[in-house]
């Protein structure tokens, strides 16, 4: 095994594993925002789910040119049963804060992800690409803590 070919398949694998926790934060944020009373949440979490749609898209691009064409990642067992959760909770009368916490405890999967990927030996741009992106996912979680902090001390 050339070490060309070791580091591609270390590369594929991380941006296989990221984009497998985005296509989760696009579909959970998106059920979540369905289910939040306030209008201003419920914005805020349907643009998350847009923006994860698009950080998927450029790692897949990333994938496209490295020649692997087949990328049809579904997401992962955590993500399902978060939504599901969030679901349940949803429909027997959860309200906003605690639909905020499951959100959170999504947040903390992605970023346990990004940082696994970045761990990892990547190519400059790819590692730039997954800094800024961590970092915006980062500011996220922040800002649905302190939505759930404020809906907690209501």
């Amino acid at each position: 095994m050339s070490i060309a070919g070791a580091r591609d398949r270390e590369l594929q694998s991380a941006l296989k594993s990221v984009i497998n926790v985005l296509e989760d934060g696009q579909k959970g944020m998106a059920e979540i925002g369905e289910h939040l009373e306030d209008p201003m949440l419920r914005r805020y979490f349907l643009t998350e789910s847009l923006c994860r749609a698009n950080f998927r898209a450029e790692l897949e691009n990333v994938l496209h040119r490295q020649g692997v064409h087949d990328v049809h990642e579904t997401g992962t067992p955590t993500g399902t049963l978060l939504r599901t959760w969030a679901d349940l909770k949803a429909k027997l009368g959860g309200r906003d804060h605690t639909l905020l916490e499951t959100a959170e405890e999504a947040e903390d999967e992605t970023c346990s992800v990004y940082k696994d990927a970045l761990d990892r030996d990547l190519p400059l741009p790819i590692r730039q690409l997954l800094t800024g992106q961590q970092t915006h996912i980062l500011t996220t979680q922040d800002y649905i803590r302190s939505q759930r902090d404020v809906l907690k001390a209501a």
